[in-house]
């Protein structure tokens, strides 16, 4: 399974929703809030693009040597529609600064220095300390596992129903073969199913050994499938 370091990561780096939240700035609106855009550079650091008249960058810069304490906080929606949708949020902590010149006209950049970060997702919850976030790989399907998902739950269908043939004795107990299977979540390790119905459970399909793009997760989804209509 993938550890928290790398599930933070990847979240982070990922196009799900995320907000920064800065004391003092309660009454900003959320899309005041959001960055433009993400990435994490080569020591960890979060980078954050906002435009230049954000009440996070007039923050940042009135804190000038003081440390602006911040929380970067992502919001894993499912991107195909099942019940509990949210799948997980990450908190990414630390302090903000400006980073003049890395941006175009009418934007800036705010660097966070991660102090702390967690995450609570279809895994459990867990802490990551910042060596370990800035360490961490990011999942090789993220900036596709949208669209697979929304691939398998509209053109495969009923493939991904034959999966409960796999849980063995856990699909009579739940009553699998009555519920409708909806592909939940798609990593380098394996598929997250959910079973929607009463009651409403997930089951976890497992590669046979990680894939490290789309062209091995082809083959490994073709070999899950095949395994489950026999």
């Amino acid at each position: 399974m993938p550890s928290a370091a790398e599930r933070t990561r990847t979240l982070v780096q990922s196009t799900c929703s995320g907000v920064v939240l800065i004391p003092g700035l309660d009454g900003a609106r959320p899309d005041q809030l959001t960055p433009r855009a993400r990435v994490v550079g080569h020591d960890g650091e979060v980078f954050l693009l906002f435009p230049a008249d954000s009440p996070a960058v007039r923050a940042a810069t009135h804190a000038q040597d003081d440390e602006l304490s911040a929380v970067l906080e992502i919001t894993d929606v499912a991107p195909v529609s099942v019940p509990h949708r949210i799948r997980g949020r990450a908190w990414v902590s630390g302090w903000l600064t400006c980073v003049p010149g890395l941006a175009e006209p009418g934007s800036m950049m705010l660097r966070l220095e991660v102090g702390e970060a967690c995450v609570d997702d279809l895994w459990g919850a867990e802490s990551v300390e910042p060596e370990e976030f800035a360490q961490a790989s990011v999942d090789p399907l993220v900036t596709h596992e949208a669209d697979l998902l929304q691939h398998l739950h509209s053109a495969h269908g009923e493939q991904v129903q034959e999966l409960c043939g796999l849980l063995g004795d856990r699909a009579d107990r739940a009553g699998a073969n009555r519920q409708r299977a909806v592909p939940l979540a798609l990593d380098r390790f394996g598929l997250r199913v959910r079973f929607v119905g009463e009651p409403c459970f997930d089951a976890r399909f497992d590669f046979p050994e990680p894939v490290r793009d789309v062209t091995e997760l082809r083959r490994a989804m073709h070999t899950l499938f095949g395994a489950a209509s026999h």
